[in-house]
């Protein structure tokens, strides 16, 4: 181009033809622009035109011209910001072209440039804050370690030595057979360990530590999860459902052999037709008076008791819940031991058993299911607790309500629900464990002629992990808080923690299952690789939504419980009361819903912990209000209860989960109160507000309907989130890395240095 001025359309040829293909847009728009610029000879015009023909374009000698004079004004000129500014330096600031900078801007509007962007394109080396990032420790691992640890850091540091030991090296074989036989040889390892009978009274072997024992299972969630719930059943499902629901006679014959797993056993409660709905189980245990004995019988094939673990292969007996039948009277569910093979595995007459065959997951777990054609056990083999047979012949309870004592016998059983949410915890560790420390190392594109950037630099990674990174962490002291509640629990507590493990089983395996996509996702195909061990916590952890209890029925229990608590503090729910239940136990509810507070946006309200506390308060008390209020009109209306919970279904869910995570951001508001460890603390506190914003953003849109916040409020805390996400970037690796899994559990070669 002889004429310099002519040079201020170098950048623009350049930037369309650089993809190999001029649309037809972007030659009509060039093409008039050239034509209204009369500034420009006719000449120079046919000059220019012939640049931009469809049908001729330019040689990659003539890309690279165009590249290399456009290279050489941006290294001398380093402060340029827009094409605009390229094409005057390359005009040698031309005043023709000077006077005409609006239609130049308009050009680049036009043809879709954006300036600052562009301009990095022609870079040849870059320095970017993105590009230099990096990971860096700024607390010390090993203290947050024993944080997270606690009171139980001994036995989790004595159950990770085991599980990193040779023979529990994982199993590749894909032969169902051969996996179950390696499961079953590992839990007799943690049995000579002393690590099954942990819960169990010590004069019948056991340690007597039930918070040890939900320990041993979280921490045997790095390994194999077919081994956690294989171990599971046998010694918490089968061994506790003895402990929990028998006697004397029962810990003396039974507990010592279950323990070191010379009977292993199962939990048969499930059927066919029945799962959450124990009540209408439809196995039957029919009193004989005359020998002293019950007749367990499956009434057709689908009362059959399914999806037993323990039962294809190795169980030798089972707890079998079934209807208690005397004189045809049906005294409602209760649960006998009853022997299904002879200590050689022969399966014992009358018992008839299938196997479930190849899952989803688990396959390590021998499920399978059980048929009973009049099968005799003697009167002693009645877990006898709650309710038993007199020398009479008659039913006795020291719990005289049917419903009381039901839900008695199912409460006992509640430690099920607070292993399988602690298990499903460490699995999404895992995960993050493994996606993070891969994005840390894994470099993708990067600034022009600088060098590949770490992916976990780029906000829209953090934005994938570090919320969730949060939320376990989260999840992590909710679940100890329900751990201790548990084990130091009275009889007046127990149904709000029956309610609250009900409700944290259900956040925490769906979380899992939400961490593990996510992770899977993150890391591309080596995500999709077997040998990087997502694939497995996927779909071994599928399941835990469903068993122990379905979430969604799950919550609904929950949101009973809340509506019940809410009875007892307001009777009839009359109008007032609701009104008063919101406005004046809800901190938040006239003090920060008037047109100040709703819009406040300055960083130290939106990170203050009192305003997260009470946003969330206000939420779950709002709904639950609600939901009661709709439920009384529904009920006043003349629809039955039953028909009226049907109906707001959908809003119960919303109850238990406002209920749920306000008691988890809570508990770990109150857990960083504990640390003493400045540093540990300090993340800690970021971690606890990435997720509290993280929650609010989730539910932008019921705080804007309810006018809790405007819409400048819920864009800040997006801004927000964002930010706390970069902040807690460079600590991301050594905040998975206080897991502190085993390298021979974490397995991933992705993952590992």
């Amino acid at each position: 181009m002889e004429n310099s001025k002519l040079k201020a359309f170098i950048p623009f040829f350049y930037l369309v033809w650089s993809d190999d293909l001029l649309s037809q847009k972007e030659f009509f728009t060039l093409q008039e622009f050239i034509g209204s610029q009369h500034w420009i000879s006719e000449k120079g015009q046919e000059f220019l035109l012939s640049k931009v023909a469809i049908s001729v374009p330019p040689s990659r000698a003539q890309l690279a011209e165009w590249k290399g004079e456009i290279d050489t004004v941006i290294h001398h000129h380093p402060l340029l910001k827009s094409i605009f500014e390229v094409s005057i330096a390359l005009a040698d600031n031309d005043s023709a072209v000077k006077d005409h900078a609006a239609d130049f801007l308009q050009l680049e509007n036009d043809l879709g440039i954006l300036g600052e962007e562009a301009i990095g394109n022609f870079k040849i080396r870059s320095n970017t804050f993105t590009s230099n990032y990096q990971s860096e420790d700024t607390f010390e691992i090993e203290k947050l370690t024993q944080i997270l640890d606690g009171k139980q850091s001994e036995i989790i540091k004595k159950v990770k030595t085991v599980i990193s030991r040779p023979e529990f090296a994982y199993e590749n074989s894909t032969d169902t057979a051969v996996y179950r036989e390696k499961v079953y040889d590992w839990c007799k390892i943690l049995a000579d360990e002393n690590l099954g009978n942990m819960a169990y009274p010590k004069q019948y072997g056991g340690g007597e530590n039930i918070a040890d024992y939900f320990a041993i299972m979280e921490t045997l969630s790095y390994h194999d999860l077919s081994l956690v719930i294989k171990f599971g059943v046998q010694f918490g499902l089968w061994g506790m459902s003895i402990q929990s629901l028998g006697t004397e006679k029962h810990y003396r014959k039974y507990l010592k052999d279950v323990g070191s797993l010379q009977l292993p056993g199962c939990f048969a409660m499930t059927e066919t037709n029945h799962g959450s709905n124990v009540k209408g189980l439809e196995t039957t245990a029919t009193y004989n008076h005359n020998n002293q004995t019950f007749t367990i019988h499956t009434a057709h094939e689908k009362a059959q008791k399914e999806y037993i673990g323990n039962a294809a292969v190795h169980g030798q007996m089972a707890t079998v819940f079934a209807k208690l039948i005397i004189d045809e009277i049906d005294y409602g569910v209760n649960a006998f031991v009853v022997p299904i093979r002879d200590t050689n595995s022969k399966i014992m007459k009358g018992i008839t058993i299938g196997d479930c065959g190849l899952k989803m997951g688990l396959n390590g777990v021998d499920n399978g299911t059980i048929r009973f054609e009049n099968v005799v056990i003697p009167k002693e083999n009645m877990l006898d607790r709650f309710a038993s047979v007199n020398e009479e012949g008659k039913f006795e309870s020291p719990i005289p309500s049917d419903n009381r004592r039901f839900f008695t016998m199912l409460g006992t059983l509640v430690g099920g629900r607070i292993g399988i949410p602690r298990s499903a915890l460490a699995a999404a560790k895992s995960g993050l464990t493994i996606a993070i420390q891969y994005s840390d190392k894994r470099r993708q594109f990067g600034p022009e002629g600088g060098s590949e950037v770490p992916i976990l630099n780029y906000r829209m990674h953090q934005r994938r992990l570090i919320p969730l990174l949060a939320k376990t962490y989260a999840i992590h002291f909710a679940l100890q808080y329900v751990t201790n509640r548990y084990v130091d629990r009275t009889e007046s507590e127990m149904p709000e923690i029956e309610a609250l493990a009900a409700g944290m089983k259900a956040y925490s395996t769906w979380s899992t299952t939400d961490v593990l996509q996510e992770c899977r996702e993150a890391c591309g195909g080596k995500g999709y690789l077997s040998e990087n061990r997502i694939d497995a916590l996927k779909n071994d952890t599928e399941i835990y939504t469903t068993f122990e209890g379905d979430n969604t029925v799950l919550m609904q229990l929950v949101a009973k419980n809340r509506l019940s608590e809410f009875r007892k503090a307001f009777g009839e729910m009359d109008a007032m009361g609701i009104i008063n239940y919101v406005f004046e136990n809800a901190k938040t509810a006239i003090s920060e819903k008037n047109p100040i507070v709703t819009r406040k946006t300055e960083e130290s309200h939106l990170l203050d912990d009192e305003f997260h506390l009470s946003a969330f308060e206000y939420r779950e008390k709002t709904i639950l209000a609600s939901a009661a209020k709709r439920l009384k009109k529904l009920i006043d209306s003349g629809i039955e209860p039953y028909d009226a919970f049907n109906v707001v279904q959908h809003q119960m869910i919303d109850v238990a989960e406002a209920y749920l995570e306000r008691i988890v951001l809570e508990q770990f508001q109150k857990a960083i109160e504990a640390i003493k460890d400045k540093k540990s603390k300090e993340i800690m506190t970021q971690l606890c507000q990435l997720y509290a914003l993280s929650q609010m953003e989730k539910n932008k849109g019921w705080y804007l309907e309810d006018g809790y916040m405007e819409a400048a409020k819920t864009k800040a805390i997006r801004k927000m989130v964002n930010q706390l996400c970069w902040e807690i970037r460079p600590d991301a690796v050594s905040l998975v890395k206080a897991f502190d899994i085993p390298d021979s559990c974490l397995a991933a070669p992705i993952a590992l240095d």
